[in-house]
């Protein structure tokens, strides 16, 4: 039966990144946050009070409420796909943190349970439907550019462990610099260029452990299960290419770089792990550059959440999907295979580009 009116909205996970969403999704007038779920009751208790969710508990007592329509998957990246398909077998949809899954098996099973169940799932990161990436976005559409050909993206940093307090789960499967932060570069490639087919990479690491640099538990050591650093080639279906390094071992912190090249110009766009920031536009032949002001929302995580609700309202397709984050993690999956085995690595799955969003979005508009 069809629904109308604002979407409710249950989360699972009340740690540091709940926040966010919580304070933006509260705000959204087309959801309605129902439920905070958590095995630690203390936290789901406090971070619902926090933001006046009116239910908290725990993930059994979430997935009863028929009037919860969409899930948001707010846990450790290890569990993405098994709490997943728990929500598709509640009979909702579901908002996952990224990574989708950690191998490609898991993400295509998750999907294929949505469809079969007529549900959608959709996946972060939604920094791409942020002003700032988006008016890249559309300016590449229109041409500004003329035809992308290339595109360099870059994130170095000495690692999160010197300002996260318990920063273990970043340096275990599932993580690192490739699976922490390559969403947020590699999604945005997609939507520029559309889908991947061919993945070459290196990495290294430069310490076995690392030790935890600030917070209660400072001094701390812990090993490092995944390689620090990758540097990849990634070949795209329409001949496209890009350069992208993904660290946490450089002293020199570089990040948020994207650029992208074309026949006529090249773009730098702003940090793809925001939702604003302005563009620079370089063109042939023309002495300085333009710089392109960001339009559109820059009202942070959840947004993608607003997004699917509005789809599922309007019969439309979600933009931050399921299929487009499957392929971003069948592409990083290539580079951690690729650098392990030291040849190139066939991108397998494909995924139409999604369109720019129209300047005029506005989450805090009522639309349903």
């Amino acid at each position: 039966m069809s629904r109308s009116g604002p979407v409710g909205i249950g989360v699972i996970g009340a740690g540091v990144i709940s926040g966010t969403y919580l304070a933006n999704m509260t705000a959204f007038p087309d959801l309605n946050v129902l439920f905070v779920a958590d095995i630690d009751a203390d936290r789901a208790r406090a971070q619902a009070e926090a933001f006046g969710v009116p239910a908290h508990g725990t993930v059994d007592e979430l997935l009863a409420i028929d009037a919860i329509e969409i899930v948001v998957n707010l846990t450790l990246p290890a569990v993405h796909a098994e709490v997943g398909r728990r929500i598709i077998a509640a009979g909702k949809n579901v908002w996952s943190e990224k990574p989708l899954a950690l191998d490609h098996r898991s993400g295509a099973d998750l999907l294929a349970a949505a469809a079969a169940a007529g549900l959608r799932v959709a996946c972060a990161p939604d920094t791409v439907l942020g002003a700032g990436i988006q008016t890249a976005l559309r300016a590449i559409a229109r041409g500004d550019i003329g035809e992308p050909l290339t595109a360099t993206t870059m994130f170095h940093v000495p690692g999160p462990e010197a300002w996260h307090p318990n920063p273990e789960f970043l340096f275990a499967h599932g993580a690192g610099p490739l699976f922490d932060m390559g969403p947020y570069y590699v999604t945005t490639l997609v939507h520029a260029f559309g889908s991947a087919t061919r993945v070459s990479a290196v990495s290294s690491k430069s310490f076995p452990t690392r030790s935890i640099g600030s917070g209660p538990r400072a001094g701390t050591e812990f090993p490092v299960e995944v390689p620090t650093h990758y540097a990849a080639l990634i070949e795209f279906a329409g001949g496209q290419s890009a350069q992208s390094t993904f660290s946490f071992q450089n002293a020199l912190p570089r990040m948020g770089f994207v650029e992208i090249s074309g026949t006529e110009g090249t773009i730098v766009l702003p940090d793809p792990n925001t939702f604003e920031g302005d563009s620079t536009l370089w063109r042939f032949g023309q002495a300085e550059p333009e710089t392109l002001v960001a339009t559109g929302s820059t009202h942070g995580r959840g947004s993608g959440v607003l997004d699917l609700a509005r789809a599922i309202r309007g019969g439309d397709d979600e933009r931050a999907s399921g299929a487009v984050a499957a392929h971003v993690l069948d592409i990083l999956l290539a580079i951690s295979s690729a650098a392990e085995s030291g040849v190139p690595v066939a991108v397998t799955s494909s995924v139409a580009k999604p369109a720019p969003l129209h300047s005029s979005w506005n989450p805090a508009a009522s639309t349903v």
